[in-house]
C-alpha cells in the first residue's frame, strides 16, 4: 500500500472528509471539510468519490515525500505549492513518480488548502467519517493535527492517471465570498429594527480567535435589545449567533451543538465552503435572502459539481 511521509505538518494539518452528520443528538458535530467544496474538486480531479479523505492544510502548508509516487490535485486556497521546487497549480491533477516531495508554503490567497490522493487517505473511521474532531481527538489520524514522522496510508486508486483540471469559468463561479448570504435566525423577530439594519449594515472582521469550532467577528456591537443568555437549544452549522457583547459568532464545523445566545441569521448552504476560507483579519459583511433564493443558490451551485463541462 502507497503512504504519505509528512516531513514538516505546517501550522494545522488534519485529515478531512465531508464530515458526520446527524449525530448532534449525541453531542457530536459534524466535523469535516471547512471548506466542502474545495475538498470536493480535489477528489473529482483524482478520480475519487467526492466524500473520500483528504489532508486539509490551514495558513501554512506541509512538505511530504510520496515514497511510491501517487497521484494527486490541489484545490482551495493558493499555497505556492512545489512539486520537487516546480510550481505546482491549483485544480490540476498531477502524477508523481516516487520519491517525489511536495511542498506547500503560506498562503497567497483564502486559509485552507486541500491535498486529494488517488484512493484517498485510509484511516480508522469514526461514526463512519475519517474526519478529525479535534476538540474531542476522534477520528482522522489518532484524532489530531498531524505531526512531524506520521506516516499515512493511501486507499488504491480507482484507476490509471488521467489529467484533469477544473474548468476556468467553473473556478470563477465557485469563488469565495465575502458578502455571506444569508436567511433569518430563529430569534430574528428578538431583534430590534435598528439591530437589524445595523446587521446587514456593518462590516465585521474575523478575529484572530476563531477556529474550526466558530468565527468571531469584530466591529460595532449591535445595541441591546436580545442580548444575553436564552434557553438553550440545538444549533446548527452556519447558524450568527449574537453575544453579550452584541458581536456575531459563526458557527463551524466543529461547533457545539447546543447554545444559549439568540440566532440573528443563518449563512445559506451554498456559502458554507465561504466560511472555510476566511482568514483572521478578513472583512466581511451579511447579505438578506429569502428561503427560495437560498435554495435556488443551493441547487445552482450543485448543478455546477454534477455538471460535465465541470472539468476539461
Amino acid at each position: 500500500m502507497s503512504v504519505i511521509e509528512v516531513n514538516a505538518p505546517g501550522l494545522l494539518t488534519t485529515v478531512q472528509d465531508l464530515g458526520r452528520p446527524g449525530f448532534g443528538p449525541m453531542g457530536v458535530s459534524p466535523s469535516g471539510a471547512a471548506d466542502p467544496v474545495a475538498l470536493r474538486l480535489g477528489n473529482r480531479l483524482v478520480g475519487n468519490s467526492e466524500a473520500a479523505a483528504g489532508l486539509e492544510m490551514t495558513l501554512l502548508g506541509g512538505t511530504f515525500v510520496f515514497p511510491e509516487g501517487a497521484i494527486l490535485a490541489l484545490t482551495g486556497a493558493d499555497f505556492a505549492a512545489e512539486l520537487d521546487g516546480a510550481p505546482i497549480p491549483i485544480g490540476i491533477s498531477v502524477e508523481l513518480r516516487p520519491r517525489q516531495t511536495l511542498r506547500a508554503g503560506a498562503t497567497r490567497s483564502g486559509a485552507r488548502c486541500y491535498l486529494s490522493v488517488a484512493g484517498g487517505i485510509d484511516v480508522q473511521p469514526f461514526l463512519g467519517s475519517a474526519s478529525t474532531h479535534l476538540l474531542s481527538g476522534l477520528g482522522g489520524h489518532e484524532g489530531r493535527a498531524l505531526r512531524k514522522g506520521d506516516v499515512l496510508k493511501i486507499g488504491n486508486a480507482k484507476g490509471p492517471f488521467c489529467r484533469r483540471t477544473i474548468a476556468a469559468n467553473a473556478l470563477q463561479r465557485l469563488q469565495p465570498r465575502k458578502v455571506l448570504r444569508v436567511t433569518p435566525g430563529p430569534q430574528r423577530d428578538l431583534f430590534p429594527d435598528a439591530a437589524m439594519k445595523m446587521f446587514y449594515g456593518n462590516t465585521y472582521r474575523v478575529a484572530e480567535e476563531s477556529d474550526r469550532m466558530g468565527l468571531r467577528l469584530e466591529g460595532p456591537p449591535l445595541p441591546a435589545g436580545a442580548r444575553g443568555e436564552m434557553l438553550t437549544e440545538g444549533v446548527s452549522l452556519g447558524a450568527v449567533q449574537i453575544t453579550p457583547a452584541g458581536l456575531p459568532i459563526i458557527l463551524f464545523v466543529e461547533q457545539q451543538t447546543t447554545g444559549g445566545y439568540p440566532k440573528i441569521a443563518n449563512v445559506i448552504s451554498a456559502d458554507f465552503s465561504s466560511l472555510g476560507q476566511l482568514r483572521p483579519r478578513d472583512e466581511i459583511r451579511f447579505e438578506p435572502v429569502e428561503w427560495e433564493k437560498a435554495r435556488a443558490l443551493l441547487l445552482e451551485q450543485e448543478t455546477l459539481l454534477a455538471s460535465d463541462n465541470l472539468m476539461v
